[in-house]
């Protein structure tokens, strides 16, 4: 039986750099998740990969974005060689893709990674987006949907859980949520009719995890409060959406959302709903700051409840992909 506190550590995914994640492993850290620097050769690799699995108290997410184009992390590896973007992808047609995202799958099973932050679902309707661009399948939600279809489908197939981002939708920024707050000044109306609409679908269609952004959404919060650490935003997931899987937050070190400060960002969004928190790096900072969320857990009954919640749907996710 897991303690409160092995709970909380499930809770979280963090990085590699700064190395706090090898203690984190010995009381329960729920994940790593795997950058660029992390992957010089297939032999190190899964190296690392073992040594993280030998090491883990409870079998852990072994993640990693692997889109394709902008946003691929095993390009030391690949010899030149780039998986296209979802925008491309999409383009090249059905086969195509399905083609791709079949190779990706194998890569990542054959490495040992567990969970793919992608397909991205963000309906680019902004042609200045700094962010999305390409990493989108199309400016069209319907195309969207195609393509969310086809690549969650056979991500599942292959035992990588796929994960939806960026829930409600990144495609009208104008900013980059790594540098800033970006605001969505869409009324829930539009939000629906074209950001949103992809997120149901897959959602409908049975989604396990949601990514949710850190954005200013006025259709939900009238003062600056990211969506990741919004109530609104995540009732409206749970409670309109019927969404019951589970709730990741993009990188909590992202300035969109690290100006709320720390621990507060995290317990904002531990308390609004998120289920899981990301973080890209585990140093002495990142420890201290589930630490401290533990220490107010203890006296904290309904923070306890969130955390036995998360917990649940940890467990029921990592059952169902025998992790």
């Amino acid at each position: 039986m897991a303690t409160l506190k092995e709970k909380l550590y499930q809770m979280f995914i963090l990085g590699t750099e700064g190395e706090g994640y090898k203690q984190a492993l010995k009381q329960g850290l729920g994940g790593i998740i795997f950058f660029t620097k992390d992957i010089q050769t297939k032999d190190q690799f899964k190296n690392l990969i073992n040594e993280i699995k030998s090491e883990s108290l409870i079998p852990p997410f072994l993640s990693i974005d692997q889109e394709g184009g902008r946003v691929e992390r095993t390009e030391n590896i690949h010899n030149g060689k780039k998986y296209l973007s979802a925008k491309y992808a999409y383009q090249e047609g059905p086969e195509f893709l399905a083609k791709q995202t079949e190779e990706i799958s194998k890569e990542l099973k054959d490495y040992g990674i567990n969970l793919n932050f992608a397909p991205c679902i963000d309906t680019n309707t902004n042609p200045n987006n700094p962010i999305i661009g390409e990493r989108a399948f199309s400016s069209n939600p319907d195309d969207v949907i195609q393509g969310e279809k086809i690549v969650s489908k056979i991500y599942s197939q292959n035992g990588i859980i796929p994960c939806v981002k960026h829930f409600p939708g990144h495609g009208d920024a104008n900013k980059d949520s790594h540098l800033t707050l970006p605001e969505i000044n869409l009324s829930l109306e539009e939000m629906e009719k074209t950001h949103i609409k992809p997120f149901k679908s897959a959602i409908q269609n049975g989604i396990d995890m949601v990514m949710i952004a850190h954005l200013h959404c006025t259709c939900f919060e009238k003062d600056e409060i990211p969506t990741s650490l919004s109530h609104n935003a995540i009732n409206y997931l749970r409670k309109t959406l019927n969404y019951n899987g589970i709730i990741i937050s993009d990188d909590m070190i992202m300035k969109g959302v690290a100006k709320f400060g720390e621990p507060q960002a995290a317990l904002m969004a531990i308390n609004a709903g998120v289920n899981i928190l990301i973080y890209r790096n585990s140093d002495n900072n990142i420890i201290d700051i589930i630490e401290k969320i533990y220490q107010k857990a203890i006296i904290d009954n309904n923070l306890q409840d969130k955390i036995n919640t998360s917990f649940k749907k940890i467990e029921n996710l990592k059952l169902k992909y025998l992790i």
